[in-house]
């Protein structure tokens, strides 16, 4: 009896700690809205509801600001949209108003679960190394997933990506998102 009580308030108290450490994370300053998504970047908006095509274009400079054709590093939500997600790369690909554009990359290999990927509709594409990655491990771009990044939630650029490679990321996010 004593032994279930136990595990009764450990249980309890790990819950009570998890919510506690949830509200933390939610308001802390930048991190999320109260929709659980962070505050400076924003899923698209479904198909039917979103714009026809993104303003995209290609201009990198080198004035330390996100532009498109750049891969920047940013926050990214989980699809779980439950106010989870990581610091990673995203290729900025164009402008919605003040806001950025962009498609997110991994450095994970999604060739040999390209089957799983689908069936929950993630669509990637390789774009091989860069300097956005300090290992120069090739690199792959979720096609499927347009993210809007406040510029200001931009934290660093990693680099530019060459404007071949960068058309073909177009060209293939068109085909997968319909825009």
């Amino acid at each position: 009896m004593a032994d279930g009580r136990r595990d009764r308030r450990a249980r309890d108290l790990a819950g009570r700690l998890g919510t506690a450490l949830l509200g933390l994370l939610r308001s802390r300053p930048g991190t999320t809205r109260s929709g659980g998504e962070p505050e400076g970047v924003r899923r698209a908006r479904p198909a039917a509801t979103r714009p026809a095509a993104p303003d995209v274009e290609y201009g990198p400079r080198e004035d330390g600001r996100p532009d498109p054709g750049e891969v920047v590093w940013a926050w990214v939500p989980y699809d779980e949209g439950d106010g989870r997600g990581k610091d990673r790369p995203v290729l900025v690909i164009g402008r919605r108003g003040p806001d950025l554009l962009g498609l997110l990359l991994t450095s994970q290999d999604h060739d040999r679960d390209a089957a799983e990927e689908a069936r929950h509709g993630r669509v990637w594409t390789d774009i091989g190394s860069g300097a956005w990655d300090a290992r120069g491990r090739p690199s792959e771009v979720r096609l499927d997933r347009l993210l809007v990044l406040r510029p200001a939630a931009v934290r660093r650029e990693g680099a530019a990506l060459d404007r071949a490679r960068f058309d073909r990321v177009i060209a293939e996010a068109r085909r997968v998102q319909g825009w």
